[in-house]
């Protein structure tokens, strides 16, 4: 087998295998290869670009056969061989030799070539290791990200539950206040309502008001007459378009239909026929045929606050 196919059994490219017979004058498999090793990194030349060997005979006449390292006394076969001595040493100082290296025997270039072999598969193996550590810090890292992503999914699913919590008792806080303005606002009727019987009464039988200073205790309905008989029915009326309430009394046999001629009357942005009312507490809404009953047959009577929306 041929110094050029040994290199190729061993998986050099072709040209660089070229490269390293022309550089070493094909003086053998052990100076190619040296040469692959040494310029295993570098670009492959053009052959006009080859480095040529200085082959000019020494002092003596004699015909060069080697280099020789004057620092350790090391003999090379060529240039390329040398140089790599060179870079692996730091050795600086070489000389001609008329010394000749025997070429390598078929046992010592199968050993050569084994020794080449194991190398480079220690080499792949070495690489092959970094490679699973780098593999296995890498999937590290996509864990770890993978957990940070899962336990911010989980804060926001705690922070998005926190606020749903604190909007539902906001919102019945909210509707707690709203129940107590309208229980506030009935007794505030109740109230007005008995001192208006009561001046009402006072004026047909010819009693005097009490003063401003003594102001008069809230009539009380005359006994045997329930609340909800009573021949009037105070509502206030809140507009959804804003504005402040209407408030007006009706007698109890009036209908919603005429509640609803009233506001239509007092705000254009209201018609009788798609006027809708309801009352909050307790929650209601009246449909077309509750319109055409009486506030006491709706159980407006004696007072009310209705919400009237289009």
């Amino acid at each position: 087998m041929s110094d050029k196919e040994q290199l190729t059994a061993m998986g050099f490219d072709a040209d660089r295998i070229e490269w390293a017979l022309r550089a070493t004058k094909r003086s053998g498999l052990q100076p190619a290869l040296d040469h692959i090793l040494a310029n295993g990194d570098k670009a492959v030349p053009p052959p006009d670009e080859d480095d040529e060997e200085d082959d000019a005979p020494p002092a003596d006449g004699a015909e060069a056969k080697s280099i020789k390292c004057s620092e350790c006394g090391k003999v090379f076969r060529s240039s390329a061989t040398a140089s790599f001595h060179a870079e692996k040493s730091g050795h600086q100082e070489f000389e001609e030799s008329t010394e000749e290296i025997k070429p390598l025997t078929e046992d010592e270039k199968k050993a050569k070539l084994e020794e080449l072999r194991a190398k480079l598969a220690e080499k792949r193996a070495a690489a092959s290791q970094e490679d699973a550590k780098a593999q296995k810090a890498n999937e590290a890292i996509r864990r770890k990200a993978g957990q940070d992503t899962g336990r911010l999914k989980e804060e926001m699913k705690i922070k998005e539950a926190q606020k749903d919590v604190e909007r539902k008792k906001q919102e019945k806080l909210e509707d707690a206040r709203a129940r107590a303005a309208i229980k506030a606002q009935i007794e505030a009727d109740k109230r007005e309502r008995a001192a208006k019987a009561a001046a009402d009464k006072a004026a047909r039988e010819g009693i005097a008001q009490p003063s401003a200073a003594q102001p008069a205790a809230p009539a009380r309905p005359a006994a045997g007459i329930k609340s909800s008989d009573n021949p009037e029915t105070r509502l206030q009326i809140r507009l959804s378009v804003g504005g402040a309430p209407l408030i007006k009394t009706f007698p109890s046999d009036s209908t919603l239909i005429d509640v609803a001629e009233f506001v239509a009357s007092e705000n254009i942005s209201y018609s009788v026929d798609t006027i809708n009312f309801a009352t909050t507490f307790p929650r209601k809404s009246y449909s077309r045929d509750e319109m055409r009953k009486s506030l006491k047959d709706n159980g407006l009577t004696p007072s009310a606050v209705l919400m009237a929306s289009q």
